[in-house]
């Protein structure tokens, strides 16, 4: 008896431990752990990445409207030995004449109309910039509500945490009624064993439940892209619920704030685009092109009469270009026909899109409806479940009940703990991804 009185000293100290430390934690609030999540996550941290990728591309949109400017130089040296046999027997010798020539060229080339197609790849790189944007809220939706969940995990199994340290208590209440009743003779040795069985069930469960909020603190560091062994923190105990949202005015809005559905409807719009790019080819392209040439050669002596030692030359031409598309093995056409068959393809995705969008609304809802009346069961069965303890540990100590009926009492109660805390979690769940559908989470 002595030995188990001092493994229970043991672990009190250890519990108060564990409680003082905790005291000492500082609160990490949900709008916290929000924050630091949208500024480190890293699935966040890449939508925006791929959005200024995008974003770069529209900055630059506007000089597909400018004319091309490109310049050229160049410079030769050569050195010349050339020996000279003529029909009439005389000889030539002009070795040793060395020579540079220099060359220089401006080219400008501007369209002036390509079908139009410069106009509609402006319009495109416009629509890509703000897919970019969307998508970066669509992630920041999805990130948001799965941290969420993360967070108040940790609330529910701080919540489960308080609900082992109850049971802990009515186990060691237990332990001393039934140690008291062998003591005296009123009690089998039976009951004072299951009791200490029970009562390290408990302390396992407590152990196993520190493990739990520790190893879930650090999925929440995960999603905070912070170090996931940066768990010296605590978290709020108690999980709101908003228990006010209308199906009606979720299926109302979600058409308009549903990320994913707003990011599709720019898909769409992006192929629109595309087969006005596509259909641009069918039309001829003007170009305006101009040119200055430059060239100069010298050298030390002329090879003959006729051969001038220095020469410069400069020229300046410009010019209309047409390039008028007659056949191209029907490139242009298989181009249209496929930019118009993604088109279709993107109008399907979106109704199929609108389809599970649907379908995830009307399960939520359903969860949402089905989590609200258990959490009001269970929490009228959980009151009922503290009475009935209190009744058989009050019974047992009267000696006119068993340890059985105290175990069961005890076994209910911590069932029903267990059952209203689940419920509080799923409807916070359901509420999360009715909100997350809903497009309200940044609201």
């Amino acid at each position: 008896m002595k030995k188990y009185i001092t493994g229970s000293c043991l672990f009190l100290i250890m519990l108060l431990g564990s409680i003082a430390a905790t005291a000492q934690e500082k609160i990490l609030t949900l709008e916290q752990a929000i924050d630091v999540a949208l500024k480190n996550n890293f699935s966040i941290r890449l939508a925006r990445n791929t959005a200024e990728l995008s974003a770069n591309d529209y900055a630059y949109a506007d000089f597909a409207f400018a004319p091309r400017l490109n310049a050229t130089a160049g410079a030769n040296w050569s050195r010349t030995a050339t020996k000279q046999e003529f029909a009439n027997g005389s000889k030539r010798d002009t070795s040793g004449i060395k020579g540079n020539n220099v060359n220089a060229s401006v080219n400008l080339s501007w369209t002036l109309f390509d079908g139009l197609k410069m106009f509609a790849t402006r319009e495109k790189l416009e629509a890509i910039k703000d897919l970019g944007e969307m998508g970066i809220k669509d992630q920041i939706q999805n990130s948001i509500a799965t941290l969420i969940g993360g967070y108040y995990n940790i609330v529910q199994q701080k919540q489960q945490l308080r609900a082992i340290k109850e049971q802990l208590s009515i186990s060691e209440e237990r332990v001393k009624l039934s140690d008291a009743k062998f003591s005296t003779g009123l009690g089998p040795k039976t009951d004072l064993l299951q009791s200490k069985v029970d009562y390290n069930a408990q302390k396992a469960l407590f152990l196993r439940q520190l493990t739990l909020i520790e190893q879930s603190k650090a999925l929440l560091n995960q999603l905070m892209a912070v170090p996931a062994n940066a768990i010296g923190y605590d978290v709020q105990d108690s999980i709101p619920i908003n228990a006010s949202l209308s199906f009606v005015t979720l299926q109302q809005n979600i058409a308009n704030n549903n990320t994913a559905i707003k990011v599709q409807q720019q898909n769409i719009n992006i192929s629109a685009l595309t087969i006005k790019e596509r259909r641009a080819d069918y039309f001829p392209t003007v170009s305006f092109n101009s040119a200055y040439n430059f060239n100069r050669s010298t050298s030390n002596a002329a090879s003959n009469n006729f051969s001038p030692r220095f020469n410069r030359n400069g020229v300046i031409n410009y010019g209309l270009t047409a390039a008028i598309p007659i056949f191209n093995g029907f490139n242009v056409k298989r181009q249209v026909k496929n930019a118009r068959i993604d088109l279709d393809y993107q109008n399907i995705t979106l109704d199929n899109i609108k389809s599970q969008i649907d379908l995830s609304l009307n399960n939520a809802f359903k969860d949402y409806e089905y989590y609200k009346k258990a959490l009001a069961l269970e929490e009228e069965n959980n009151t009922l479940a503290e009475e009935n303890m209190m009744v058989a540990l009050e019974r047992f100590k009267q000696g006119v009940s068993t340890t059985i009926e105290v175990k069961q009492a005890q076994q209910s109660l911590e069932d029903s703990n267990y059952r209203l805390i689940q419920a509080r979690y799923n409807t916070k769940l359901a509420e999360t991804e009715l909100q997350r559908l809903n497009g309200s989470l940044l609201q």
